[in-house]
Order: structure tokens, then C-alpha cells, then sequence
């Protein structure tokens, strides 16, 4: 007998411009995809490569804010790279979109190392033998580093990446010194963009760029406050989530 498909559910992005299919079950897509699409200064005609690229929710976010632009992503679940051409295809992005089946440790011989104008990645944001608590197999691949670990990812989007060109991750705050510390030496112009969830909170979320072969210094950036008071988004998260702007890193 053949295995079941699994369920989908078909939900909704930036205010319903982008349809997404994605698992019912396991690790569902939430508000990191969007901003990492809407952190990248990517401009119509340049080619990004989207890292971990899932169900395609950045590479689609990405594509709708910048026309003409192509885009391609790598992931190494064979049933999310359906997915994500699945949702081009929904989107009629399929002749700028597409995914690939790969891992970063072995790289496809059809990525070009220096090819991209553009890379972006939202990288599993927890170490190895640091969860707490039981996964799903998909889940834990999303969210817990496994053979390729924070290190691995960096040296990667920079391989890619073309001198001048962007690299772009979203990680959580507390591991900012790790991901500095990857991307110190092999690239400058860094930008560190902190996600506060609410006014004098913590903040949870960070966007770090930087440029390769660029010598330019790092900056701290103002950041975004993502939550007023009672709770709803603020006018400037209303923008990137809901109307698909762009974020000026």
C-alpha cells in the first residue's frame, strides 16, 4: 500500500499577494521568512539563492516585492523542493522560482560558487544536543543544526555569493557572537537589524548582512519594534508583513 500524502493547509502572506502550501504538521512557517525576503537589497534582473529555501515562503515573499527578479532556492527535504515548485507554480512564479535538491556540504554541480548577486538563509537556530524537547523528524531538521552547523552555512553563502555581493541571514539574538564571529574576516559592511518584539523587550530575532570582499564597518541598526502595547502590529511590521515592503538594513 502507498504512503499517505501528507496533509497541507494553503495559507496566506503578505496581506494574500503570496498563497504558501505548506505541512499541516511539524514546522509551519511564521513571521522569519518574510523578513529575511524583505532584508535583502536585491534589485530586478539579480539572482538570489535562497539557502534552507523549505517551502519557498522567502523566495516567493522576495519575488513578489521584486519584479524580474530570479530566484532559487536549495533544500535537502526531497518533499519540501515539491513543495516549494508546488507553490511557484500557485503563484505563477515559476518561470523566476525555482528549487532545487541539495545540501550545502554537498553542493549541486549546477550551483555556480560566485553565481549570485544575492544569498539569504534563515539557518536552524538551535546547536546540536540543545533542544529540550521532542521533535518531528522535519521539524528538528528545520530548527536544530545537524552535520552542517552555523559555520558551514556562512562559508557557504559566501562561496556563492559574487564579490560585492549581499549575504543575508535571520537568527536568534542570543547566538549573535556565534554568527558574528563566522562572518568575521570573510566579509564586511556588516548590519545587525534587531527584531524587538515589543518596546523595551529583549529582542528575539536578528537580521545580520554583510558584503563580501567589502572593508566598509559594521553598524548597529535602529531595528524594528514588531508589537505595540496591546498587542498588535505596529505600522512599521504592517509594512513588511502585510504590504511587502522592503526593510533599509
Amino acid at each position: 500500500m502507498s504512503e499517505a500524502a501528507p496533509a497541507l493547509t494553503e495559507d496566506r502572506l503578505l496581506g494574500g499577494r503570496v498563497r504558501l502550501r505548506q505541512l499541516a504538521t511539524g514546522y509551519r512557517v511564521a513571521i522569519d521568512p518574510v523578513f529575511l525576503a524583505a532584508a535583502v537589497p536585491a534589485a530586478p534582473h539579480q539572482t538570489i539563492l535562497d539557502v534552507g529555501c523549505g517551502a519557498g515562503a522567502a523566495m516567493l515573499c522576495l519575488a513578489a516585492r521584486v519584479p524580474q527578479s530570479r530566484i532559487v532556492g536549495l533544500e535537502m527535504q526531497r518533499d519540501l523542493v515539491r513543495l516549494a515548485g508546488d507553490n511557484a507554480i500557485l503563484n505563477c512564479m515559476e518561470a523566476r522560482v525555482s528549487a532545487m535538491l541539495g545540501d550545502l556540504l554537498h553542493a549541486p554541480p549546477r550551483l555556480s560558487p560566485g553565481g549570485y548577486d544575492h544569498v539569504m538563509a534563515n539557518p536552524p537556530h538551535l546547536e546540536r544536543g540543545r533542544a529540550t524537547m521532542a521533535l518531528s523528524r522535519d521539524k528538528a531538521e528545520a530548527t536544530i543544526e545537524g552535520e552542517a552547523d552555523l559555520a558551514a552555512w556562512v562559508r557557504f553563502a559566501l562561496a556563492m555569493v559574487r564579490p560585492k555581493g549581499s549575504v543575508t541571514f535571520i537568527h536568534r539574538a542570543d547566538r549573535i557572537d556565534a554568527l558574528l564571529g563566522e562572518i568575521a574576516g570573510r566579509a564586511g559592511e556588516v548590519v545587525v537589524y534587531p527584531l524587538w518584539p515589543g518596546h523595551g523587550k529583549p529582542a528575539v530575532r536578528i537580521l545580520v548582512r554583510a558584503r563580501k570582499e567589502s572593508a566598509a564597518r559594521a553598524q548597529l541598526a535602529p531595528g524594528l519594534v514588531l508589537h505595540e502595547p496591546d498587542g498588535q502590529l505596529t505600522s512599521a511590521a504592517e509594512r513588511v508583513l502585510r504590504e511587502g515592503r522592503g526593510l533599509d538594513l
